[in-house]
């Protein structure tokens, strides 16, 4: 990447919960048509960083910045204002709805006319094929939107919640834990969904426990320890194995040399 901006950043952000603290002063850069990985062993706040970014938390102190300008997110609500997306581990789909009712649920079009608005009356079809649509964008292989989600393997549903927020991301997606309890196929569709989302230009953070799926995708790697950032690192250039010690504390960010991005 040539001098890539900065999509979003967080600055010295801080929370506490009573007696613990989950952030203590961490940073947080996104770069424009990236990927980037954040990981952190349990209780490192990758989770309390990630939950500030996508306005689940407000936090204590910091800045947070979207291009450039400080925005204030007091609920996911505005996050999602700002062209922030989140998919959650628990996916949040209606499985007795179908894939296109799933991917406008809460955002439905309307039909054309006053009448429509006062009525709530919803355009199925356009719905259907605005679907379709952003589906074969994705090159997401799936036969039918009037499916319900309950018919779809794992892997299929992932596909269809991480589609949703692409259709309406404007910023950047967050992908919690995307890969979670799927197999290697289907494992690896989701990834190469993640690549093609990326490849349209739009940024993800992932936050993965799978080390393997990490390093195939990730551009960068956030390193998450004890409330802040320890480093980003470039995979291509650091090993897997000096990265999990970095991020367990048994070595220090400037052992891994010109790897070593952001300290």
């Amino acid at each position: 990447m040539n001098n890539p901006k900065i999509v979003m950043q967080a600055k010295n952000i801080s929370k506490r919960y009573g007696q613990v603290t989950a952030l203590d002063g961490a940073d947080f850069e996104l770069l424009d048509g990236e990927i980037l990985a954040v990981i952190g062993d349990n209780g490192a706040g990758k989770s309390s960083l990630i939950k500030v970014l996508s306005g689940a938390t407000i936090p204590d102190s910091g800045e947070i910045m979207l291009d450039g300008k400080t925005v204030h997110f007091h609920s996911p609500i505005d996050a999602r204002r700002q062209g922030i997306e989140t998919v959650y581990q628990d996916l949040a789909v209606a499985p007795a709805m179908t894939i296109a009712e799933n991917l406008f649920l809460g955002r439905e079009i309307l039909r054309p006319g006053f009448l429509s608005k006062f009525f709530r009356l919803i355009d199925k079809k356009k719905m259907l094929q605005e679907a379709n649509r952003h589906m074969q964008d994705l090159k997401i292989g799936i036969r039918s939107m009037q499916q319900s989600v309950e018919t779809l393997s794992g892997g299929q549903r992932q596909g269809v919640a991480v589609a949703r927020s692409a259709a309406f991301a404007r910023h950047v997606i967050i992908l919690d834990e995307p890969t979670a309890a799927l197999g290697v196929k289907e494992g690896n569709m989701v990834l190469e969904l993640i690549r093609n989302i990326r490849d349209k230009g739009l940024p993800v953070i992932i936050i993965s426990h799978n080390m393997p799926h990490v390093f195939e995708i990730a551009d960068r790697i956030h390193i998450q320890r004890l409330g802040r950032r320890a480093g980003v690192v470039d995979p291509k250039k650091v090993s897997m194995s000096d990265t999990v010690a970095v991020m367990t504390g048994a070595k220090q960010p400037a052992d891994l040399g010109d790897g070593l991005l952001i300290a």
